[in-house]
């Protein structure tokens, strides 16, 4: 039986009665024993191929280069996108997401011979674009659509690198670009950069030497309305400008555009008519090879342009490095609630030390440089250096046995770090939103719950996770222990309401939290700054206790915050399993510390107790609603505001308990908390394992759905739907479902996907995994969606760097740096290579033959141990 068919049939079988389902799950448990079994002996049969038929991992041509958008840039500095056929867009350089900026940017190749032939160095222009698009239907005006192109184009990604291929019959070169921008992990500050490249690789194909030129023109797309913009000069190329104004200041801007080609040359400012004329006449200057050298011009110019000449032997090749930086220093960006009685800022200079902060936030790279001048200059002086250490980083990473479409997801994914979802502040620190709404940054303040789910981070960039840490038991928590899950931008201290004690923090997010204090200090191994940090996740641990387990059972009763936005009345699987996790990370770090641990020891104990017997029904976890017995007072929905027609239902609505509940429902988050605690570094077991895996298994039974066209998602429905596959969030299998459940819970999100497939697979289900991260990438081939951009509430949206722990969850590689103690445990054989990155170095770690190695391809991992599933084992 087909999986689609066999999944079809299972939710028949759920459908028709007790007898169907019981019929249901004892065919599927013969299913995933068999599946499980085989992928343990390597007998697995898969496909490493995308439902449509492209190789995950693999090249991108045809239709599947419409919706790719790659981006390029450094952490928290911003980005541009080359798109699938080598266009420029997603031009977002101002500290915030510009998701249709497509300004008229491009690079253009003119062959000179008898009859010149020129094109702009693109492929064909995707199907979308024709019409729906942006000013479309005023015949997309201001865009390069008219252009002649390349006829065939395709796409290869090694992150942090990218290549598009580019051929045409009509011409005697073949094209190749390369966009990519420094990316090293352990080197924050490089990997933080203002810039990119984009390298363009010549061909000659045939026997004969060509003669050509190329070029890359622009708009001026960094003036911003006033008067005060305008073209410089920079070394072999140009600067777009615009000076701000005493009233909008942020408006200051530079982007430059250079070569290192010393041949080149520069028209400074276009042909200033009317209507089409720059462009007409910036057309006819490719079309006849001219290399237009043009001074800066006083005033206002349209846009500017380099060109660069080449010859090519036959078979030989040239290659022009285009190099792009930018410089935006100052943002109107200030958010987030002040305390009562907050100091007032008195200027920029202001900081955490003198007791105030600065009024707006500025990147990190602004208070590095002082201008686009000196981001060149480095950006010129470090060129080689970086490209080689960023591809010492792409060579480790896919140096690799693990699965094409794993390695595709885990990739894929690290693109959100150089996406404006991110942003760096002037001391260094991190501070993020969830993701990007199309012309702004999408919910606040590095969110606490959201970033839980995060992986690639702290061992990419420890430095830079730890001072998420900082934020949240400092800034963003009181005396109490009450921390507010959305840290204000600049960061500063947060207001905390003192009337009701629960406002605005969320206990997944704060509960993860501390575990996840636990876990950086396993791999940074700096237990003087664990020791430092260790009375404020007291408080926190505290907090929690005492306000959301009242009645020491071991239990989140009282209403608690979540991801969800909504509060869960009762305890339950989702943050239960949180609640445990974090007591067991508190019990950890205070052993190693010889502090007292014992109230969270006997908490632990009352909780784990609790899970086992009142929250599991056999088969999964789930919640227990409660309104009884609680200090929240629960108020049912009146029925004045609603009319007659509605009376059954808010009659209903009472009986159920409080809306936005998940009850009895399969939560594909129901035991978040113990996948958490496998990636802080936990390989004992917090509760029994068996129940764990009996509700991961009932997640893929019942929550993952090949084909969405016949569910009904009333929320947002784009993340899957229509013959789309995913893994929806929460379902209700046994009945009992509710009228008005959890806002969320119809919808699919690719950051739950990758947590449920990875911990499946730290269970022992390595296909059941794959299956739902074949789902995934099959929605992200390009075709439909960009496959750099797996949207949630947002573009490039934080929750779906889950994808990283894909990597743990085969492998179980992890390095403690406490102990000096390299962690292997696998469910892919004896005989594997993987990628593995510490705070101190990264390489390829794996097992030949059953026996351990390591190779170190930067800096330095100091390993005294090995543990190979559970056995000590030398190098």
């Amino acid at each position: 039986m087909k999986r689609r068919d066999f999944l079809k049939a299972t939710s028949t079988g759920v459908a028709c009665g007790a007898a169907g389902s019981a019929a249901a799950h004892s065919i599927e448990g013969e299913q995933v024993e068999t599946r499980t079994e085989n992928a343990r002996h390597g007998r697995a049969t898969r496909s490493d191929r995308s439902r449509s038929g492209r190789a995950f991992n693999g090249t991108y041509t045809g239709e599947h280069l419409d919706r790719i958008a790659f981006p390029i840039g450094g952490i928290g500095a911003g980005m541009i996108c080359m798109e699938g056929t080598g266009a420029i867009s997603h031009v977002s350089v101002s500290n915030q997401m510009d998701f249709f900026n497509e300004p008229m940017a491009f690079a253009a190749l003119c062959v000179k011979g008898d009859q010149n032939v020129a094109r702009v160095i693109e492929g064909p222009i995707p199907e979308w674009k024709y019409f729906g698009g942006p000013w479309t239907g005023r015949g997309s005006k201001g865009k390069s659509y008219g252009l002649p192109r390349f006829r065939e184009a395709s796409f290869l990604t090694r992150f942090p690198f990218a290549t598009v291929s580019l051929s045409d019959d009509a011409l005697p070169l073949d094209v190749e670009i390369t966009g990519w921008s420094p990316f090293i992990p352990g080197d924050a500050d490089n990997s933080s950069m203002p810039f990119g490249a984009l390298e363009y690789r010549f061909k000659n194909t045939t026997s004969k030497s060509v003669e050509a030129v190329f070029s890359f023109h622009s708009v001026n797309f960094m003036a911003l309305g006033s008067d005060g913009h305008t073209v410089l000069p920079t070394q072999n190329g140009f600067v777009l400008w615009e000076e701000g104004s005493e009233a909008l200041p942020h408006n200051e801007g530079a982007f430059a555009a250079f070569v290192d080609n010393k041949d080149v040359v520069v028209d400074h400012g276009w042909y200033k008519g009317g209507h089409y004329d720059s462009v007409t006449l910036l057309w006819k200057n490719i079309q006849d090879g001219v290399l237009m050298d043009n001074p800066q011009m006083e005033g206002a110019c349209p846009g500017a342009s380099l060109y660069v000449p080449l010859s090519v032997k036959p078979g030989g090749e040239r290659t022009v490095r285009l190099m792009v930086a930018w410089y935006v220093p100052k943002t109107p960006m200030r958010l987030g609630k002040d305390p009562d009685g907050a100091p007032e800022c008195e200027g920029e200079n202001c900081d955490s030390k003198s007791g105030c902060h600065p009024r707006t936030f500025a990147p990190w790279y602004a208070g590095r440089f002082k201008s686009i001048d000196e981001v060149t200059k480095y950006w010129r002086r470090h060129y080689e250096e970086l490209r080689t250490k960023s591809a010492q980083f792409r060579d480790a990473f896919y140096d690799t046995t693990l699965p094409a479409e794993v390695v595709e997801a885990v990739a894929a994914n690290l693109t959100i770090l150089k996406s404006p979802t991110v942003l760096r502040q002037a001391d260094g620190r991190l501070w993020a939103w969830e993701g990007c709404s199309d012309d702004r940054g999408c919910c606040h303040g590095s969110c606490t719950h959201v970033w839980n789910y995060a992986q690639a981070i702290p061992h990419l960039f420890p430095d830079l996770e730890r001072s998420l840490r900082q934020t949240e038991f400092n800034e963003s928590q009181d005396e109490r222990g009450h921390q507010v899950f959305r840290s204000n931008l600049p960061i500063r201290p947060v207001h905390h309401f003192q009337e009701n004690r629960l406002r605005n923090a969320a206990a997944d997010g704060q509960l993860g939290g501390i575990m996840k204090v636990y876990r950086d200090w396993r791999i940074s191994g700096d237990t003087k700054w664990l020791k430092k940090l260790w009375p404020k996740v007291k408080q926190s641990m505290d907090f929690c206790m005492q306000n959301w387990d009242p009645r020491a059972r071991g239990a989140l009763e009282e209403p608690h915050n979540n991801t969800y936005d909504i509060q869960y009345w009762g305890p339950d699987g989702h943050c239960g399993s949180f609640y445990l996790g974090a007591l067991a990370a508190a019990i950890e770090m205070g052993t190693a510390l010889n502090d007292d641990v014992s109230s969270y020891s006997e908490r632990l104990e009352k909780g784990k107790k609790y899970l086992e017997t009142k929250l599991f029904d056999g088969e999964y976890f789930y919640q227990k609603i409660m309104t009884d017995g609680l200090d929240a007072k629960f108020v049912p929905e009146g029925q004045s505001s609603q009319g007659r027609g509605y009376t059954e239902t808010v009659d209903l609505l009472a009986g159920q308990g409080p809306k936005y509940q998940y009850g009895t429902g399969c939560l594909s988050d129901g035991v978040l908390g113990f996948w958490m605690a496998h990636m802080c570094g936990f390989d004992g077991n917090i509760v029994d394992r068996e129940k764990i895996a009996s509700h991961l298994k009932a997640v893929y039974k019942y929550n993952l759905k090949p084909d969405l066209s016949q569910h009904a998602n009333p929320q947002r429905p784009s993340y899957a739907m229509g013959d789309d596959g995913g893994l929806l969030l929460c379902t209700w299998p046994k009945g009992e479902a509710l009228a008005l459940p959890f806002i969320y819970s119809n919808e699919v999100w690719t950051g739950i996907e990758y947590q449920v497939a990875s911990h499946l697979m730290l269970e022992g289900f390595v296909e059941e995994g794959l299956d739902i991260v074949r789902e995934c990438r099959n929605r992200y081939d390009g075709s439909r969606r960009n496959p750099f951009n797996e949207y949630e509430c947002g573009h490039w949206y934080a929750r779906a760097m889950s994808s990283y722990g894909l990597i743990q969850g085969l492998t179980g590689a992890r390095y403690d740096a406490v102990d000096k103690t390299l962690h292997i445990d696998s469910r892919i054989g004896g005989n594997f290579r993987s990628f593995l990155s510490t705070d101190s170095g990264f390489g390829t770690v794996g097992l030949k033959n059953g026996k351990p190695f390591m190779e170190v391809k930067s800096g330095n991992i100091d390993v005294d141990k090995v543990i190979v599933s559970g056995k000590e084992m030398s190098l």
